[in-house]
């Protein structure tokens, strides 16, 4: 007789059938069965917890930091006297692409996710992100997406990515039976940035939906910390701009393997036509790396000034008019190509005008540390360091507006000057700043102030003697992506005080890496408030509990926490409150908060891609398939799953 079972399990229990005979029991695991481990090497694998998934976005943006700055020391090596031997010219293509490619989308990119992920939902009282498995989607097809292009070294220097971090046809698109591009690296390019695509579009949407809906009741738009402002802009840039770049990459893609002519000029297409898509997107680019790091600076000057941000409302408006203003500006890359003196009029002052907003942002921030009572130290430095290398990278992007200048500076090395100043000085400083700022809320712990003043001044040094002389080398004529130059033309000492300076840099950054790694062990505990800060993340124990909030908060001002802590007497003078508690954690049962359970199923999904990828790059069907497979069981299992544990 066929036996019934008594009980129906949930999805994710163990089945347990008891049939009609006592003695005999069956017991089976279900396939699907959800994973349990919070804690331990395997929770980091399923968690979709949005603070550890920015802890993996930004110490694998870390370690992909350490090898493109290792890719610009051969670089720098290479070129540190006349007739460099270091590299062959295929291997400096390879290495001038590969930085590029990492620092951009591998480092720039999710770190500011990183600082996003933990963040924004602590700033804004949230318990969690809106798509807590996508999220965790996202990270694991940017890092697919990375190993995917770097896996290209395996198979050989030649199938290395070498047609430089913007890909320009015909480098990039020549057809693979043309004989001038020997090897896949520009098809490993092409399908990591694909993917890489894939990823940032889902962690944008996810942004989106998480500060338009997830907000603290009274957190209003105009209450919202500057931080997730800029995040906000960023993640509606991202989600517009990606599209363009994926479309031009596809392009680029069937062009060398199917025979397409989308870029081949001797069969009716047009090389410029990637330029132009390219340049869609990469403008908006330099702002979806930028303004994160000016959200990072508005939040830590307050702070260590102990002010309010001076004109909090320009600040806000300031970085929407960036957005806007970035998507008209892509053409002043291409003075250079002969666009017409119409097309070239208007991009000059569309150049022009995008300075006024930037140069904003900086009076608000000068505005806010004058008359502060000033806290001199690391995240301060670091702020400070990122407004003065950002006016300097801006001064020289506003020459470029000056169609003559730009185009005698075109393709030498006063370009590369440039945006270094722009993104190492503006971005990775901030960065920088940003990781010792919320070191404590994030572990616990203080970083160790002294180690941390010295790499600042180190790398503050470094960075100078690298970038500051490629000005007078491009003005005196230096190519970039030239990999050995004459003896004779004026180069040799700068280029040798540039190398010195890079390595200056490498020396700082391995003294704030000791010192990250020494305080997540060893450095003093730090409370949840250790620099009295204004946001909503510092009412709350550090590290943070996996629910963030045992009661959600009730905003009731700008910078609420700290209006919770002072007041002001007849006199304008600020008056300490009593202490407030941290979390009233105690008076709530936490057991009753239900949070998102981990899943393995984005990492399932996400692994078909790479598979995919290599079935694409050197055009195997079967290899396709297990590819698929993954994909589905992937969407099959995500789709079935329940968001919580039931009960």
């Amino acid at each position: 007789m066929t036996a019934v079972p008594e009980v129906i399990p949930k999805v994710n229990e163990e089945v347990v059938i008891q049939t009609e005979s006592p003695e005999v029991i069956e017991t089976r695991v279900d396939p699907l069965r959800r994973p349990a481990a919070t804690s331990g090497l395997w929770s980091w694998f399923t968690t979709i917890d949005h603070k550890k998934i920015g802890i993996l976005y930004g110490s694998s943006a870390l370690l992909f930091f350490v090898i493109a700055g290792i890719e610009a020391l051969l670089i720098r090596l290479q070129l540190m006297a006349p007739n460099g031997q270091v590299l062959t010219a295929g291997q400096y293509n390879a290495m001038f692409t590969m930085h590029g490619t990492t620092m951009v989308f591998l480092v720039g990119m999710p770190m500011a996710v990183a600082f996003g992920n933990y963040l924004i939902p602590l700033m804004i009282g949230a318990r969690d992100v809106a798509f807590p498995r996508m999220n965790m989607f996202g990270y694991w097809v940017f890092l697919f997406g990375g190993l995917f292009v770097y896996s290209s070294i395996f198979t050989g220097i030649a199938n290395m990515p070498n047609g430089g971090w913007f890909g320009y046809t015909p480098l990039t698109s020549t057809p693979l039976s043309a004989g001038y591009l020997p090897g896949h690296g520009p098809d490993f390019w092409v399908i990591g940035l694909i993917m890489l695509g894939i990823g940032s579009t889902t962690s944008a949407l996810n942004f989106v939906v998480t500060i338009l809906n997830m907000r603290a009741p009274g957190m209003t738009l105009m209450r919202m910390p500057v931080f997730v402002w800029m995040m906000l802009i960023v993640a509606f840039l991202t989600v517009f701009a990606l599209p363009v770049v994926t479309a031009a990459l596809i392009m680029v893609f069937f062009d060398r393997n199917y025979m397409t002519n989308f870029f081949v000029a001797q069969n009716g297409g047009d090389p410029l036509l990637y330029q132009h898509l390219f340049w869609i997107f990469g403008h908006p680019e330099v702002y979806i790396l930028i303004l994160p790091g000016m959200g990072i600076v508005s939040e830590i000057l307050p702070v260590m000034s102990r002010k309010p941000l001076f004109g909090y409302s320009v600040v806000v408006f300031s970085g929407i008019a960036i957005g806007f203003m970035g998507w008209g500006v892509w053409a002043h890359h291409m003075f250079a190509t002969g666009l017409g003196p119409v097309a070239v009029s208007a991009f000059a002052l569309s150049t022009m005008l995008i300075a006024v907003p930037t140069g904003v942002k900086i009076f608000n921030w000068l505005g806010t540390v004058w008359g502060g009572s000033l806290r001199i130290n690391t995240p301060m430095l670091f702020s400070l360091g990122f407004i003065a290398m950002f006016t300097l990278g801006g001064l020289s992007g506003v020459t470029h507006s000056i169609v003559p200048a730009d185009t005698q500076q075109t393709d030498t090395y006063y370009v590369v000057a440039h945006f270094h100043y722009v993104l190492f000085g503006g971005l990775i400083f901030a960065i920088l700043g940003g990781i010792v700022f919320w070191f404590p809320k994030m572990f616990g712990r203080m970083m160790n102030e002294k180690l941390g003043k010295t790499s600042f001044w180190v790398i503050f040094l470094g960075f100078n003697l690298t970038f500051f002389p490629m000005h007078f080398l491009g003005l005196t004529g230096m190519p970039r992506r030239t990999y050995r130059y004459s003896e004779g033309l004026g180069w040799d000492t700068l280029n040798m005080v540039v190398t010195a300076g890079s390595f200056l840099i490498a020396f700082a950054v391995l003294l704030f890496i000791t010192n990250v790694v020494w305080s997540w062990k060893r450095g003093p505990l730090s409370g949840p408030d250790p620099w009295d800060a204004r946001t909503l993340e510092w009412s709350i124990p550090s590290p943070p509990p996996a629910y963030n909030f045992a009661v959600v908060p009730q905003v009731e001002a700008r910078d609420d926490f700290w209006h919770r802590k002072y007041t002001e007497d007849d006199e304008g003078r600020l008056v300490r409150l009593p202490d407030v508690e941290v979390d009233p954690a105690s008076s709530v049962d936490v057991s009753k908060i239900h949070m998102p359970s981990p899943s393995y199923f984005p990492l399932i999904l996400a692994a078909g891609l790479p598979v995919i990828g290599y079935a694409a790059v050197f055009k195997s069907p079967w290899l396709a398939v297990p590819g698929v497979l993954l994909l589905l069981f992937g969407m099959y299992g995500w789709a079935i799953e329940p968001g919580t544990e039931e009960g």
